[in-house]
């Protein structure tokens, strides 16, 4: 199995002061990324039948795992880091290390790619916020 690490970032001991700033920055990037996953979830959510933010995986640095169900029926275990989000897997909290599926700059790309009802649900959401600012423009 290859990893991908570079050794410079690898801590010199496992012992952390608790008040360096270097301690305060590595939460934070958790917590980011963690943030960033459930704001996913609640910009997504109309046009899915289910999706949430793992809580069985572990969230890192660098990673975080959503689950979607399409509103076809489908079950994806999302990975999300800086490149984007990629399926991982075909199940709920399932992480298949044999898939090599591209990454996505966006949710909605991704989503756009697996699920037609996803497109439409999209659309229509999109097509009704416009038909309302037209309606408060001509108020």
């Amino acid at each position: 199995m290859e990893v991908d690490c570079n050794p410079m970032e690898l801590p010199i001991n496992a012992v952390y002061d608790t008040d360096s700033e270097l301690w305060d920055l590595e939460g934070a990037d958790v917590k980011d990324m963690r943030l960033e996953a459930e704001a996913i979830v609640n910009d997504v959510l109309f046009a899915v039948a289910n999706m949430f933010v793992s809580k069985n995986l572990p969230c890192a640095v660098d990673m975080a795992y959503i689950n979607v169900e399409i509103k076809e029926g489908n079950k994806y275990c999302l990975e999300l880091t800086d490149a984007g989000l990629r399926v991982v897997g075909f199940a709920f909290d399932q992480v298949d290390e044999s898939i090599h599926s591209q990454y996505h700059e966006t949710v909605y790309s991704l989503l756009d790619s697996i699920s037609p009802a996803y497109r439409e649900a999209f659309g229509n959401a999109l097509l009704r916020r416009l038909e309302a600012l037209k309606s408060d423009g001509q108020s």
